[in-house]
């Protein structure tokens, strides 16, 4: 019996899951540890089967040196990709920490090993709450198309320039200490007004304590505010989706 085969698709197909699967256990939101990683790897082969029309089709044979290095090729892009769309939704754990160090919850963080996050309350919140939103609004798909456009802009058996990667994700750390500041700018101006209130009433009253009226104070008023960071992040969530998109398809050009 002969059974043909046709290793180019077989190698092109093979390098593509590689991509896909790096790709998948660094970005959010599949990086989530409590997904298993058995599952991470079936959903980047079965992605990397879905464009395999589209890889295989310029792909040519390589000999055992250059698949393997080919082989390496794709895992570091597949993490770079990765990188960036994690830096991109670090914005909303960072704004999270923000308001977790000014509200008076840091000295409660812990360390939540499925999300990877060493944190106090709205760290780990928001960091829930913006994976859950990816879900709900379908803003995985986007990340999912940009990663499939990835193969059209660096073919599996192409080269990566990685100037360009190390320029965006240089950009891309600016842009998510921005984000994070303007996410949480709101209710950090209220807890620093809350500050300096404290501190007049101190001048005013120096028998008063204000350390010990200030930690609940401020809990108290991070409570009552935080709800209208809240309510904006599907809107940032959003947002960061659409941004995600362009890094994958700006960040292989």
């Amino acid at each position: 019996m002969f059974i043909p085969i046709d290793y180019a698709w077989l190698e092109a197909t093979g390098l593509a899951a590689v991509r896909t699967t790096a790709f998948l256990f660094i970005a959010p939101p599949f990086s989530y540890g409590a997904f298993p990683a058995r599952i991470k790897a079936m959903l980047g082969v079965g992605i990397a089967v879905v464009v395999s029309g589209t890889v295989a089709a310029p792909y040519e044979v390589l000999d055992t040196a250059g698949f393997l290095a080919a082989l390496v090729i794709q895992v570091v892009i597949g993490a770079l990709l990765g990188l960036l769309v994690l830096v991109c939704f670090s914005a909303v754990q960072s704004a999270g920490s923000l308001i977790d160090v000014f509200g008076g919850f840091q000295l409660a963080q812990a360390f939540d090993p499925q999300m990877q996050v060493n944190g106090a309350q709205f760290t780990r919140l928001f960091q829930i709450t913006a994976l859950a939103l990816l879900f709900a609004s379908n803003g995985y798909q986007l990340i999912l198309a940009g990663l499939v456009r990835s193969f059209a802009a660096v073919p599996v058996n192409g080269m990566l320039d990685l100037s360009r990667p190390a320029e965006l994700i240089i950009d891309t750390v600016s842009q998510m200490m921005l984000s994070a500041v303007q996410i949480a700018g709101p209710l950090l101006l209220v807890l620093f007004l809350a500050d300096v209130g404290l501190g007049l009433i101190t001048r005013v009253a120096p028998a008063l304590n204000a350390f010990a009226m200030g930690f609940p104070v401020k809990i108290l008023l991070t409570f009552l505010l935080a709800g209208s960071v809240v309510l904006a992040l599907p809107t940032i969530v959003g947002a960061l989706a659409e941004d995600a998109l362009g890094l994958l398809t700006g960040g292989t050009r």
